[in-house]
């Protein structure tokens, strides 16, 4: 941890420590969590002139891009539509980094993918996110507009009736003041310290089609520890196997439907139909394998992209059924801290049984020559900074988004989704929900190219609190096609906006809703947020 008097502020070159003079920050908009949607909403108020303080638990912001190290998932028409134009432009910059300043050898190609993974249609390395915002936000760093606060959490927050004050941070006990505060932290954490109304887990009210036969305010998406890894061939880069690598070595999920086994195998279970589907493993560059080969699901980079030499064995991200931890939840229980180290301990025992153990398609076991790669994701020991939590805190909203609105099957007799009126932008991805910490299996279901109502990002109560990540008003199950790169990047965007407008209009969210709709949508049209699928998708 960094000393109680300094901060640390993100500079166009790095980061740089300044003395805290202060005790007390103030701003326009104080944004709680410096993850995906967290700074799309700084980018939104910073662009309408707004003074921000973002704050981030890592020293690394951008999230799911970034300090969890996952690369994009997105639908299919993300080259051209159903994005802000913020996020399209952000990974055309990404794209952009490699064109500059890797050896490619074809640098001209317009639809760059460094991975060519199967689960995006851009994998790359978290720092080269990372170095986009870097770049975006020197200016306002510069002009002092703009503050951000890393390595530092909120523990307290000051409430009077139905605002925040002001919220006090881990680091150096200051204090933050602001008109609008948004949390964008990846659990929902300013939820619970402002008692603000909110839900977590699956509904035990839920009439959803597909509702998970477990309700229960625990039972929640498993989460994953991402980690990264390249392939040196002839070479041994064996890691010591932790302590628990036995009880990970033979664990069996206890879920239902059963899981098709151990969990540290190439059989799994097939998330659409529950059926056991069985992977190939092969890191060696140009392996053709009988079935699907897992090395190039989340690949970063495919060295038959670059320069001869420029990559021995290319670099893999390994965020797959094998990692995923359902034993408890990583936050919002008296065990998230055991929780924590035991994910932690799971995916080195992953990578570990991938060294030694893993059946190969000739006969042998493991591939020694799998090389941990911290320093892809800023880390001496290999994982990444943050777990990737799939499910968070949610708010009790004015409007929930359910199945019924966005579900292909609960919607049979229309292929729309619903059209909302306060609609603030567009996603599009299945109702993708990981097998849980309550006991179900994947519950992974189609849904339609939906819309984001404003409804959803508006508390029934508290009057200064918006949600800017995966704490909207959605239910458990919807929470799974909200939860995605382009979508969470929407949220934050509108909701960055939605405050900055706020405080311009001299008036509330739900007035927004109620009295200013058409002009607040047109304020995000003319900043690049599509608000309705064309008709040309259907």
């Amino acid at each position: 941890m960094y000393s109680r008097r300094s901060f640390i502020q993100l500079a166009a070159g790095g980061l740089v420590a300044f003395s805290n003079i202060q005790r007390e920050w103030e701003a326009d908009v104080a944004i709680i969590g410096g993850g995906t949607g967290g700074c799309a909403a700084a980018l939104a108020a910073l662009r309408m002139n707004r003074t921000v303080i973002l704050t981030e638990e890592t020293d690394w912001i951008g999230g799911q891009f970034t300090q969890q190290g996952v690369p994009p998932d997105e639908h299919q028409w993300i080259e051209t539509q159903g994005a802000t134009t913020s996020y399209l432009e952000f990974r055309r910059q990404i794209r952009q980094v490699y064109r500059d300043y890797y050896p490619l050898n074809l640098p001209d190609a317009p639809l760059l993918n460094p991975g060519t993974c199967l689960v995006s249609r851009l994998c790359h390395q978290p720092r080269t996110a990372l170095s986009v915002y870097n770049d975006w936000f020197a200016p306002y760093l510069s002009s002092g507009q703009l503050k951000i606060f890393l390595n530092t959490v909120p523990v307290s927050a000051d409430v009077s009736g139905d605002r925040i004050e002001s919220v006090q941070m881990s680091s150096s006990e200051s204090i933050i003041k602001a008109t609008y505060f948004i949390d964008a932290t990846e659990d929902g954490a300013l939820l619970e310290l402002s008692n603000t109304e909110y839900v977590s887990g699956a509904e035990a009210d839920s009439d959803e089609l597909h509702a998970s036969p477990r309700p229960s305010p625990d039972n929640m998406q498993a989460p994953t520890w991402c980690f990264a890894m390249d392939y040196r061939p002839g070479e041994e880069y064996l890691i010591d196997p932790p302590e628990s690598y036995e009880y990970w070595r033979d664990y069996v999920p206890p879920i239902d439907p059963p899981w098709p086994g151990k969990l540290f195998s190439l059989t799994y279970t097939h998330p659409y139909t529950l059926e056991p589907t069985t992977a190939s493993f092969d890191p060696r560059p140009g392996a053709e394998t009988e079935n699907f080969n897992l090395w190039i699901y989340r690949r970063l980079i495919d060295p038959g992209l670059f320069s001869s030499g420029a990559y021995t064995g290319g670099i893999s991200l390994v965020n797959w059924p094998q990692n995923d931890y359902i034993e408890g939840n990583l936050f919002g229980n008296p065990k998230s801290e055991f929780h924590r180290q035991a994910a932690r301990e799971m995916s080195l025992s992953f990578f570990y049984w991938l060294q030694t153990e893993v059946p190969r398609e000739d006969g042998g076991q493991g591939w020694p020559g799998l090389r941990l790669r911290g320093d892809i994701l800023g880390t001496h020991d290999g994982l990444a900074k943050a777990p990737y939590l799939r499910e968070a805190r949610r708010i009790q909203s004015e409007f929930t988004v359910t199945e019924d609105h966005v579900g292909a099957e609960a919607r049979q007799n229309t292929n729309r989704a619903e059209e909302f009126h306060d609609t603030v932008g567009v996603g599009s991805y299945r109702i993708d929900l990981h097998p849980s910490t309550g006991g179900d299996n994947y519950i992974d279901v189609p849904s339609l190219p939906f819309e984001i109502p404003l409804g959803a990002l508006i508390p029934v109560r508290m009057e200064n609190v918006l949600p800017a990540a995966k704490n909207i008003g959605v239910t458990h199950i919807t929470g799974g096609c909200y939860r995605l790169h382009p979508v969470e990047w929407n949220i934050g965007e509108a909701t960055g906006a939605l405050a900055s407008w706020c405080i311009e209009k001299s008036t509330s969210p739900r007035g927004v809703r109620a009295r200013h709709l058409q002009e607040f949508q047109d304020l995000l049209t003319a900043q690049g947020v599509q608000l309705r699928w064309p008709e040309s998708i259907y």
